[in-house]
């Protein structure tokens, strides 16, 4: 029986060293540069579908995306990116339309979209968890589902997240391929 005890340790610390070495592992995710910013009006085009990387990475400074121009913009904006965070721009709203491949979204509902919750810290509760995180990895992985948001201009567009990590890999880089719908419709494919 005086073998039991440090079996038991011996179990404890080998669990330890190997959740450590998991944590340890380097990260093999995909990678994305962020776009340049090269805003271009749509018009009342159906555009897309893109793909779209923002430069999220300072922890203390918004970004905003405007669908109608397809890039980062200085104000305004229809989304807006800090790190991980994703908000609503001003009078935009988003909603989750679940589980589901982006190509079978072909039209988005035309109400019930969510504003943002609180205003010195901002959340959008229907994107604010978009991602699953790898307790082991430490890794933020998109989950497949699609958004529909409704833009400031009460236009729509559908997204789906695609990554997160900038080349190297370092955190920081929101990406997202979307469709936007500049006639004022809902339909969002060709």
């Amino acid at each position: 029986m005086r073998g039991s005890p440090a079996l038991g340790a011996a179990a404890v610390v080998a669990i330890a060293v190997g959740l450590v070495a998991l944590t340890l592992q380097p990260r093999d995710v995909p990678t994305y540069p962020p776009t340049p910013s090269v805003p271009r009006d749509a018009g009342r085009a159906l555009v897309g579908p893109v793909l779209y990387t923002v430069d999220a990475m300072q922890a203390d400074a918004w970004r905003r995306f405007s669908f109608r121009l397809g890039a980062v913009v200085d104000g305004g904006g229809d989304l807006a990116f800090k790190r991980y965070a994703i908000v609503a721009g001003a009078g935009a709203g988003l909603l989750d339309l679940g589980e589901t491949r982006f190509d079978d979204v072909t039209t988005v509902p035309a109400g019930g979209y969510r504003g943002n919750e609180g205003a010195a810290e901002p959340r959008n509760p229907a994107i604010a968890a978009w991602y699953r995180y790898g307790f082991f990895t430490h890794v933020l992985t998109p989950k497949p589902h699609v958004w529909a948001v409704r833009t400031a201009e009460a236009r729509y567009a559908k997204l789906a997240m695609v990554g997160y990590y900038c080349p190297g890999p370092e955190p920081g880089c929101p990406t997202f391929r979307y469709v936007y719908q500049g006639d004022g419709t809902t339909r969002v494919a060709r």
